[in-house]
């Protein structure tokens, strides 16, 4: 199969258009278009490319769209859907980021309703990952730890360290499920043979972000590089290293709560905050340096996905590094998000009104954004 760079970003531009609700969602349109309309991929070879981007670090969705690029098309199809699916989104919220480069630049109602937005939906995605990651007592106690070690500790050398720590304590601690594959993906020779370049790229641009912490390069790598579950577990992380050298911690939870309502991956808060911090040109570094580390994995494991996902022993060090992401995100939704957003009664209020909204009501983000940035402003 070798379909054209034309083809293949028109197909991932309109879902970069319409693909709200996050990740999840995302695979869903994914489904939809890829397999059942056009035929590219079987059921098969699709859940286990999904299984593949659950396994390794990074935005799930936008890993997705990649693998499927590039069986489909080799590096150019990668790049035809990565353009696609980002560009919209990355685009709109480069542009927020360059407007509020003062947080003054937003009312201050509308931007504290945005912050209690913002309160909400890490909630919705703490209790929902809990729920799915952290169902048995091992790995409720993992994500505990790392949660404990975050309010404690809070620095970023502490979220690396705590998900390290719970990556090796789950390989010798948990055994989960795992069955092999049936079949693989397509895979275009040049992705095999450079399979093993992409790995030490990779590794080679980690030790270097990890050596030059604060720059914004160096900050997004290591989020697109290092991010277990991918979409709000960057939350941490991120503002760890740029708040408040390089942006405000209100411009960081306001874009945090406008990206809820735009289409695309969630990872294109990176955009928004290299426009905050440097305009167009940081948006641009900034957009490449968080999704660079996706390309580089799967372009690295592709070919060995099969191996890698029905070994046991990696499996479990992926749910205990799984667990200790809910930690570091529980940690994370108080402090920065509850103690910058919540300052009187009525805050709660409209938190939990807005959480009913969105996991009881099934209300559309984009809407929450919109109806609370009005709110916020009246109130």
């Amino acid at each position: 199969m070798n379909r054209s760079f034309a083809e293949i970003f028109s197909v991932f531009l309109k879902l970069g258009l319409t693909s709200f609700g996050g990740p999840v969602a995302h695979l869903g349109y994914f489904r939809e278009a890829i397999v059942e309309q056009r035929k590219w991929l079987s059921d098969s070879a699709y859940a286990d490319l999904v299984a593949l981007c659950q396994f390794i670090p990074g935005p799930g969705s936008s890993q997705v769209g990649l693998g499927i690029g590039l069986s489909a098309g080799g590096f150019r199809g990668a790049l035809a859907a990565w353009l696609g699916f980002t560009m919209p989104s990355a685009l709109a919220m480069a542009a927020l980021g360059i407007y509020v480069k003062s947080a003054d630049a937003i009312p201050t109602g509308t931007l504290a309703g945005l912050k209690i937005l913002a309160v909400a939906v890490v909630a919705q995605a703490v209790l929902g990952m809990a729920k799915s990651l952290c169902a048995e007592a091992k790995t409720a106690t993992l994500a505990g730890l790392a949660l404990a070690a975050m309010l404690i500790f809070p620095a970023a050398w502490v979220q690396l360290g705590a998900i390290a720590s719970t990556a090796v304590l789950g390989a010798i601690i948990l055994k989960p499920n795992t069955k092999a594959s049936a079949d693989g993906l397509p895979t275009p020779s040049l992705v095999k043979k450079l399979a093993w370049p992409a790995l030490a790229l990779f590794i080679g641009l980690l030790a270097w972000a990890i050596a030059q912490p604060g720059s914004l390069a160096s900050t997004c790598y290591k989020a697109g590089a290092l991010v277990f579950g991918g979409g709000h577990v960057v939350l941490p992380l991120l503002q760890g290293e740029m708040v408040p050298s390089l942006v405000s911690n209100d411009t960081f939870l306001a874009g945090y709560g406008v990206a809820q309502g735009v289409p695309g991956p969630l990872f294109t808060l990176g955009s928004y905050l290299g426009g905050a911090a440097g305009g167009w040109t940081g948006a641009l570094i900034a957009t490449l340096a968080i999704f660079l580390p996706s390309l580089l994995l799967i372009t690295a494991v592709l070919p060995v996905w099969s191996k890698l996902v029905a070994n046991p022993k990696a499996r479990a060090a992926v749910a205990g590094a799984n667990a200790g992401v809910v930690g570091i995100l529980g940690a994370a939704l108080y402090d920065p998000v509850f103690t910058s957003a919540i300052k009187a009664p009525h805050h709660i209020a409209l938190a939990v009104s807005i959480y009913i909204a969105l996991t009881m009501w099934k209300i559309p983000p984009w809407v929450l954004v919109l109806a609370v940035g009005g709110i916020g402003a009246f109130l």
